[in-house]
Formats: C-alpha cells, sequence, structure tokens
C-alpha cells in the first residue's frame, strides 16, 4: 500500500498593513509630511506610473514579514498609481521606492534613524533625506556606486528624481517645484486660491462696469446728436450757418 501524503499546506503569508505606530509624534512632523507628500503627488499627477505615498509599510523581500519600514514618504517610479495597503515590492515588479523622506522629530533616536539608513541602503533607495524642523536642518545622500553618499552643500541641491529643489531661509525648509512654485500646506493653498477668486471677482466687476459705462454712451449719442440738430436748426432760424461756425 503507498502511504498518503500528509504534507501539511503551508499557510499564507500575512503582511501587516500597520506596525501600531503613529504617523507622527506632533502636528508639524505631520504636517511636513502631508505637504510633501501631496505636493509630490500633484508633481506627478498626470504621471500614471508614479506612485506617492505616506507612512505605508514598505515590505521589500517576499516570505519576510518582519522585515519592513514605513517612511514618511515615498515615492516610487514605475509602479501604477492606485490605493494600497502596504507596498509589496515583489508585487512592484520588484521595484523599490527610489525616493524616501524622513521627518524628524523629539522622539526620534540615533539607533533608530541608523537603522532606517541601513535599510535604504541595502534596499535599493536612490535619494534619501532628513528634515529636523525643531533644527531646521535638511540632509540628503545619493546613491553613487551602490553606496548612499551624502550631499553636499544641500542648500540649493535638485534631486534628480524629483526635479525639486531646496532652500533653506531662516523661516525653514523650502521646496520648490521645477516651474518654481513653492509646496505649501492646505491652508497656504486654500488662501491662494481665495485670492485668485477674489481676483476673478474684481476682474468681472470691472468688465461689468466698462459695459455698462459704454452702454450708457451709446445710449447718450443719439440724444446728443438730436439736441445737436435742435441748436442748429434754431441758429439757422437766426440767419446763422452753423456749418461756418
Amino acid at each position: 500500500m503507498i502511504p498518503e501524503n500528509t504534507t501539511t499546506p503551508k499557510k499564507p503569508i500575512i503582511y501587516p498593513e500597520s506596525d501600531g505606530q503613529p504617523i507622527a509624534d506632533n502636528t508639524e512632523q505631520f504636517q511636513w509630511i502631508v505637504t510633501l507628500q501631496g505636493g509630490i503627488d500633484a508633481l506627478f499627477k498626470d504621471d500614471p506610473n508614479v506612485f506617492v505615498a505616506g507612512d505605508l509599510l514598505w515590505y521589500p523581500v517576499e516570505g519576510n514579514n518582519k522585515l519592513r519600514i514605513a517612511p514618511d514618504v515615498m515615492v516610487a517610479f514605475g509602479p501604477p498609481k492606485g490605493d494600497r495597503g502596504s507596498y509589496l515590492q515583489w508585487q512592484e515588479d520588484n521595484i523599490p521606492p527610489q525616493v524616501v523622506f524622513e521627518i524628524l522629530s523629539q522622539n526620534s533616536t540615533l539607533p533608530e534613524m541608523t537603522k532606517k539608513h541601513e535599510f535604504y541602503q541595502r534596499y535599493g533607495v536612490e535619494e534619501y533625506y532628513i528634515y529636523d524642523p525643531d533644527k531646521i536642518e535638511l540632509e540628503g545622500w545619493i546613491r553613487t556606486d551602490n553606496q548612499l553618499t551624502r550631499i553636499e552643500p544641500m542648500i540649493g541641491w535638485i534631486s534628480p528624481r524629483l526635479g525639486v529643489r531646496f532652500e533653506m531661509p531662516e523661516s525653514g525648509l523650502e521646496v520648490y517645484s521645477p516651474d518654481g512654485r513653492k509646496f505649501c500646506t492646505y491652508v497656504e493653498l486654500y488662501n491662494e486660491v481665495e485670492r485668485a477668486r477674489e481676483r476673478t471677482q474684481q476682474a468681472r466687476e470691472r468688465t461689468q462696469q466698462a459695459i455698462e459705462r459704454a452702454q450708457q454712451a451709446r445710449e447718450r449719442t443719439p440724444h446728443e446728436s438730436e439736441r445737436a440738430n435742435r441748436l442748429a436748426e434754431k441758429l439757422r432760424e437766426l440767419g446763422i450757418d452753423p456749418d461756418a461756425m
């Protein structure tokens, strides 16, 4: 008798979509994550194959659900846009995020950031940026000869992948898109839209006023012409030739 195969099927590996950690430790850190993610996403809104995410777990190796990291902001060129619960690299044509950002908080530690740097180095990140809003410090690394090499200087640096420019006035980090527009918070964008709406409304009002003045001028013209004709007729009755005046 041939014994039956009693091999137990392997259980599917679950890749959790949350690590139980908060997105940010404070409002400023959260604001920077949202501003960078939104600004970059808007920058590539017309490219269907640029995926931008904030605080999304990235699993680089299939079969290992312990090996993971959640960059504050990550950008992957190649994978299509769309919603994801996590970034499973083997399902994305094995394309790692090429650009990542980390925003520091008072809870960020040197061992934590060292571990993240090693992860990004090992798993193929091309550009890595760290911003500390408390100290107003920006650091960056770019992959050269398969090593993440520090960028010096960072001020005025233009990201090869994103095309954005980094500036650092006394007020803090400013990021500019290739067309020169600054990345803005939602409130700043809202205020900009409101100002544009007000300018448009004022332009409409000026146009309407000009139309009304033109209409009034057209209405006055026949009356003025009639009045001039009556005056000329009276002058002729008095023996005066108005054409000779």
